[in-house]
């Protein structure tokens, strides 16, 4: 069976005019003294994970996205990207940044999850993190991944969810 391509399907690049024209109608509406420059991210081998494009934004009003764990930051992203409808598929390819954020914090959450693996494993106790966002539960999962001694899952609901990192096997349990 043949498959058939579907030629009139949108490409992440058809957004990026989009996006970078509504960006910039907030900003100027919402008198943000910001810039952003939408760039491709250069291919990196260590993380196959990183987007296809960032939008960098920079200026005086920079801290004002990163206040709160980025909530702003954040938000200005998924209105955005909800706004222009970019297609479910491109999510994840491209991102949001602001001062090198997103990969301090991937970093931090990498950490995170290490230490709350080896606690697992010496313990033999599953151990909750904090609720977080789709993005970061995923970081989670993607660094313990590799990990025969512990797995993870995501449980709850909405902004609620959260990753549970748990022993391999029920028998790892110490006590």
């Amino acid at each position: 069976m043949e498959s058939i391509r579907d030629d009139t399907a949108p490409s992440l690049e058809s957004y990026l005019g989009s996006i970078e024209s509504l960006l910039g109608e907030i900003i100027r509406h919402g008198e943000f003294q910001l810039s952003f420059e939408l760039r491709k991210n250069p291919a990196t081998t260590e993380d196959l994970e990183a987007p296809e494009f960032v939008v960098e934004l920079s200026g005086p009003d920079a801290d004002l996205l990163l206040e709160k764990n980025a909530t702003l930051l954040n938000a200005l992203e998924y209105v955005v990207l909800k706004a222009v409808r970019l297609s479910e598929e491109f999510f994840g390819r491209i991102t949001f940044d602001c001062q090198d954020w997103r990969r301090l914090r991937a970093e931090e959450l990498r950490l995170t999850a290490q230490v709350a693996a080896e606690r697992v494993r010496e313990t033999g106790d599953a151990f909750g993190l904090s609720p977080m966002s789709p993005r970061e539960r995923r970081i989670i999962h993607l660094a313990l991944k590799g990990r025969t001694d512990v797995r993870t899952m995501s449980e709850g609901v909405g902004p609620e969810r959260k990753v549970v990192i748990l022993p391999a096997s029920p028998a790892a349990r110490k006590r």
